[in-house]
């Protein structure tokens, strides 16, 4: 559903300091204590980044004369300019850090990305225009109107689309929800049921968290969506969606299709 992909430069922290790998570290609290970040990309004469030093590297020191090179986290990881928004994130959630210096071609410090900006380029990127390209290619494919709403869906309607859950993922999505950050779920409704497109890690959190609904934007197909499949078939003269096994009340037509398929392989 993107159409245009979003890359760590439009999302970064502007307001970059870097320090020299000689800086003492008395001049780096000072530097703490005047622009409020807690971590610094260390650059060598050139200006390529050698490393990272932290307040955490700082506590663990005993510093008066001692100089950054020595105490600084060995374990760089660095984002280029033109990586994806989402696969920065999966690096930071994987490694458990909260920023990641960003670096052109030649290595050199172009800025640095936090946990905010991350956070901030999920929730700009997360709109109703999102959900309504989704919702008209949906209409496009099954030859089907729908209606699209922003409401609270309760938790035991939802049907998942997949059951692993990565926890670094979860803690962040539930930090999300307690700050009020969250982006709304997208869900496909059909009569009364609900399924889960996007926002899986979003919805298992606010079960976590006991909340008995979740934020959601509902494309409702309302009882349409199976008799849309056979249309969609008979116009491409297909036979597939016609082998469905006959769908009652407790099934979704997406996860009856999904078995069904699932089943004639597994008979071959």
């Amino acid at each position: 559903m993107d159409t245009e992909k979003a890359t760590v430069r439009d999302y970064m922290t502007k307001d970059v300091f870097t320090v020299k790998y000689d800086t003492l570290n008395n001049d780096v609290i000072k530097l703490m204590k005047q622009t409020k970040h807690d971590g610094y990309p260390v650059v060598d004469e050139e200006g390529q980044i050698v490393g990272i030093i932290t307040a955490y590297d700082l506590l663990l020191k005993d510093w008066v004369t001692d100089q950054v090179s020595g105490i600084m986290s060995t374990d760089v990881i660095v984002a280029r300019e033109d990586m994806h928004i989402n696969d920065a994130s999966r690096v930071m959630f994987r490694h458990g850090i909260s920023r990641l210096p960003v670096v052109d071609k030649q290595r050199h410090v172009k800025g640095i990305m936090t946990n905010t900006d991350i956070v901030r380029s999920h929730i700009e990127r997360s709109t109703p225009t999102k959900v309504n390209a989704f919702k008209e290619t949906m209409e496009k494919l099954y030859d089907i109107k729908t209606t699209l709403t922003r409401e609270q869906v309760p938790v035991e309607k939802i049907r998942p689309t997949q059951d692993r859950v990565y926890a670094d993922e979860l803690q962040g999505r539930t930090y999300e929800l307690e700050k009020g950050l969250a982006e709304p779920t997208i869900v496909v409704k059909t009569g009364d049921r609900y399924i889960l497109v996007d926002g899986h890690h979003r919805a298992v959190a606010s079960v976590k968290l006991g909340l008995d609904k979740i934020d959601s934007y509902v494309v409702d197909f309302h009882k349409d969506i199976k008799l849309g499949m056979e249309k969609t078939a008979e116009k491409q003269g297909l036979n597939s969606f016609n082998d469905i096994t006959i769908i009652d009340d407790d099934q979704h037509p997406l996860i009856a299709l999904t078995e069904t398929i699932k089943n004639t392989q597994q008979k071959h």
